[in-house]
């Protein structure tokens, strides 16, 4: 037996597959951080508008109010607090008791998921900016530009995205 006959002809070389697989990580890495602080997609409505959310049961207001899509009830939110929903790329706080809003979950400093909520405030993990659960600013970190504003409806004890 010699070494020629375990040298394999077919298929990608290991350098070959080494190289793809350190650029598709490459590529995923600098889409995660690749934004910006300019933050051109911010949310239209103004963060002073009386429909921004719909705090305790207001939802009747907002037409969309039974359109949106469903996300927790308000025992899942817990007061000074919140949660991420990462598939629908919004976090949802209570600031006070009855108090519900809602936020865009991508940093605005670079384009990262936030991923937790804690102390009064929610945090990206990726640069440790943290903004306020009462109205999305900055708290501290790189980002200089706060969470933009989603819009919920709070039916009963239902909280559905607008």
């Amino acid at each position: 037996m010699t070494s020629a006959s375990f040298k394999s002809t077919s298929g990608p070389g290991r350098r070959t597959v080494v190289a793809a697989a350190g650029a598709a990580g490459l590529a995923v890495a600098l889409t995660a951080c690749g934004g910006s602080d300019d933050d051109s997609s911010s949310s239209s409505a103004p963060a002073d508008s009386s429909g921004s959310s719909s705090p305790t049961g207001d939802g009747s207001a907002d037409g969309n109010a039974g359109g949106g899509t469903a996300l927790a009830s308000t025992a899942d939110i817990p007061e000074g607090g919140g949660k991420v929903f990462a598939d629908q790329k919004v976090v949802v706080t209570q600031p006070t008791a009855g108090e519900f809003k809602a936020f865009s979950a991508t940093c605005t400093h670079q384009g990262c998921a936030v991923k937790s909520v804690a102390d009064g405030v929610i945090n990206c993990p990726c640069h440790n900016s943290n903004f306020s659960i009462t109205d999305g600013s900055v708290k501290s970190g790189p980002a200089k530009k706060p969470l933009p504003e989603m819009q919920i409806a709070v039916s009963g004890d239902s909280i559905t995205l607008a």
